[in-house]
């Protein structure tokens, strides 16, 4: 089932945040934090950290089995391996078996079950809501989007220092920034100093 994204928040450790959607929920959690030079983004520093995150929309899982230090180690793993995926897919590179193997693993557990609700209008997750489940949920739309036709777009933003991944969604598909605001803004404004120079 895939899960309609609607973005987040993301915050410059250095000051100031932005909205970016990276078109999958998928995406969107692999943009949560990191290893290495990315650990200064780390947002789910704790196991109440990954509930919240996977009880927001879209996917609005709220766990009634709490998250353990284990399942947030086995988020971690996931969103590792969705980066590196992503990245390969947009270098094309071919995607390391130890990467499809994380992926996978997630993947098998059992996923989470829609429940129609008592006003058969609406519908919720069906009891007990484990964090085991949501990251299945993410890892097959990841297996999805890799092995669809929206594999072609994905791309890493076209900045030169701006490493987020994102699938274009577009109809035309020319999106080629994380975000207008940010590094579209930041490229016309280079752009325009440029021209201006050169003008002189």
């Amino acid at each position: 089932m895939r899960v309609n994204a609607t973005g987040r928040v993301l915050n410059d450790p250095k000051g100031g945040s932005f909205r970016f959607d990276a078109g999958a929920l998928c995406l969107d959690f692999a943009h949560t934090g990191g290893e290495g030079r990315y650990a200064v983004f780390e947002t789910l520093h704790e196991p109440a950290d990954l509930a919240g995150w996977l009880a927001e929309p879209p996917l609005a899982a709220v766990m009634t089995v709490p998250v353990t230090a284990r399942e947030l180690a086995e988020a971690k793993a996931l969103r590792q391996a969705i980066w590196d995926a992503a990245h390969d897919q947009a270098a094309r590179r071919p995607i390391p078996a130890g990467t499809i193997a994380a992926i996978n693993r997630a993947a098998a557990a059992a996923p989470l079950v829609p429940e129609l609700a008592a006003d058969g209008a609406s519908a919720g997750w069906a009891s007990p809501v484990r964090a085991a489940q949501a990251l299945s949920a993410m890892a097959r739309e990841m297996i999805e989007l890799l092995s669809g036709p929206l594999a072609a777009r994905i791309r890493e933003c076209a900045s030169d220092d701006c490493p987020l991944v994102f699938v274009d969604t577009s109809r035309p598909g020319a999106r080629r920034w994380c975000a207008m605001e940010r590094c579209g803004n930041r490229h016309k404004l280079r752009a325009l100093r440029a021209r201006q120079a050169t003008d002189l």
